[in-house]
């Protein structure tokens, strides 16, 4: 059996970063090891690289009262896009001679390969959709079956925070007035901005709140950063909608009657949080920092900021050399 014969086999990437990460024409390079519990002939080593994305989901019809009926209206919506899959031979038989023969032991072999040349999106793992890249190594025997070995490794697509339009800031307001009955508050509002648009996972977004309270109520600026996960169909026939938050902070309350406060917030973002996907035709990520002011007892008074994730951070300007 081929479990018996082979153990203990790994893939190890020879990467500079601790995720593992490679991008588009990076070259990757790294060993594949087994163990054999017995001498082995092999033909060959060859190993596979693969994109692919693909999306899924249910949708359940109305109508009918009958448990067959609702059956029969369920509809499954699904895509598939593979953007390259490529395989090079790692090792193979000498012509002179029909088969390696492997000795019991630990074997080691080195590879080197390049991913193509691509706008390809991110790695992303959700509920309706994936998007994944992949090595498979086989190893083929003669007169038996090749036996697969599949890794996934973590792809990032390059976006850039040091474009002009991801470092210009954002800034809007909104304001609300209370009623009850006849009697109308005060004005409610809040003028919020941020430093830029553009940010790196584990980055804190700070987030700056003007806030003035007419009403009777204490209000408490609130902030959470919001993912959406859009699923598509081909040619965008379908499509399921998926949020989730990620992180959210909390501000000092606003006492009733005040104007001019001033309120900052730090918002975190989770370090191993997707970048930003534009890119891909059957599935998008992007995100929201969702900037309240919770009023108890009426609707929050909302600000909303879209930012986008990168993988290369804002360059801090370097300081003049000093006076010769």
């Amino acid at each position: 059996m081929f479990g018996e014969t082979f153990k203990n086999f790994t893939i190890h990437f020879n990467a500079n970063n601790p995720r593992v990460t490679f991008s588009s024409g990076d070259f990757m390079a790294g060993q594949i090891s087994f163990d054999l519990s017995k001498e082995t002939k092999l033909s060959s080593i060859t190993l596979t690289l693969n994109g692919k994305a693909k999306v899924q989901w249910t949708t359940q019809g109305g109508g009918g009262g009958r448990r067959g009926r609702r059956r029969r209206q369920r509809r499954v919506h699904s895509a598939r896009l593979e953007f390259f899959n490529f395989s090079q031979i790692v090792m193979q038989e000498n012509n002179a001679v029909p088969n390696t023969t492997l000795q019991p032991g630990t074997h080691v072999y080195p590879f080197t390969c390049q991913i193509p040349q691509g706008n390809f999106p991110s790695s992303f793992h959700g509920v309706h959709g994936s998007i994944i890249y992949s090595m498979k190594v086989e190893i083929h025997r003669p007169w038996h079956l090749a036996k697969e070995f599949v890794t996934e490794f973590n792809f990032a697509s390059h976006i850039d925070a040091n474009q002009p339009h991801l470092l210009a800031p954002l800034a809007g307001s909104n304001t609300k007035t209370l009623c009850c009955l006849w009697c109308a508050s005060g004005p409610i509002s809040m003028t919020v901005c941020t430093e830029r648009k553009g940010f790196v996972p584990g980055e804190m977004v700070k987030i700056i709140c003007e806030l003035s309270n007419g009403s009777s109520r204490i209000v408490t600026p609130h902030a959470t950063l919001i993912q959406k996960q859009m699923f598509y169909t081909h040619n965008k026939c379908n499509r399921r909608l998926q949020m989730k938050n990620l992180a959210s902070v909390d501000g000092q309350p606003v006492n009733p009657s005040s104007s001019e406060v001033y309120s900052d917030m730090m918002l975190p973002i989770p370090p191993n949080t997707t970048l930003t996907i534009s890119n891909c035709p059957i599935l998008e990520l992007d995100y929201t920092v969702d900037v309240s002011l919770r009023i108890r007892g009426s609707t929050d008074l909302k600000v909303l900021f879209p930012i986008v994730l990168c993988n290369i951070p804002v360059y801090a300007p370097q300081p003049p050399p000093p006076y010769q």
